[in-house]
């Protein structure tokens, strides 16, 4: 496994596995604590994993925390999907910066989404499952949402979205949400 940095976000990263492949399948690891700590991230503040499924075409996001925010471990171990990551840290040096990139279970390589950081995906398969690696407990509280077709961001996703969450129907523009955000912390 080996730690790839993502340019387009100061402190994210890429964790790509080396899979053992033969007739059965393959097997590979999907986290190491040594490869997470050679990145400087501390593989002992995970706190939580969660999984999500979705049916295709199912948009998720884009999500984040308010207060100290929240980083995850992000993983699509079955099917494929489009994921997003925003750098939303007025101190960053890529803040506003976005990623996209696919995630797949074929490739089982995990993204590293640093606190502060907006995070979203659109399923590109029937189904698709997520994990996440979190370094908080979940507080309803501090959730935080963006409209993910805030013509500001721009986001090219893949799909017309199939399925929305109240929340994700809902969710504020980008300015709205930051400035909600910033009263909360």
């Amino acid at each position: 496994m080996k730690a790839i940095p993502v340019p387009e976000i100061a402190g994210a990263y890429l964790f790509e596995p080396t899979p053992h492949v033969d007739e059965r399948g393959f097997f590979s690891r999907t986290f190491d604590a040594e490869v997470v700590r050679s990145a400087g991230i501390d593989p002992d503040g995970f706190v939580q994993d969660s999984v999500s499924r979705s049916a295709l075409g199912v948009l998720r996001g884009m999500h984040l925390r308010s207060g100290r925010g929240e980083a995850k471990l992000v993983r699509c171990s079955h099917g494929r999907v489009f994921d997003v990551i925003v750098d939303l840290r007025p101190d960053s040096p890529t803040f506003r910066n976005q990623k996209h990139l696919e995630l797949s279970g074929d490739t089982q390589v995990t993204l590293y989404v640093p606190a502060g950081c907006a995070h979203g995906f659109q399923a590109l398969t029937d189904p698709a499952d997520v994990s996440y690696r979190i370094d908080r407990a979940h507080d309803p509280a501090e959730d935080v949402a963006i409209a993910f077709d805030d013509p500001e961001l721009a986001i090219p996703w893949p799909l017309p979205p199939a399925s929305l969450s109240r929340r994700d129907m809902g969710a504020p523009t980008l300015a709205a949400a930051l400035s909600s955000a910033q009263g909360r912390t």
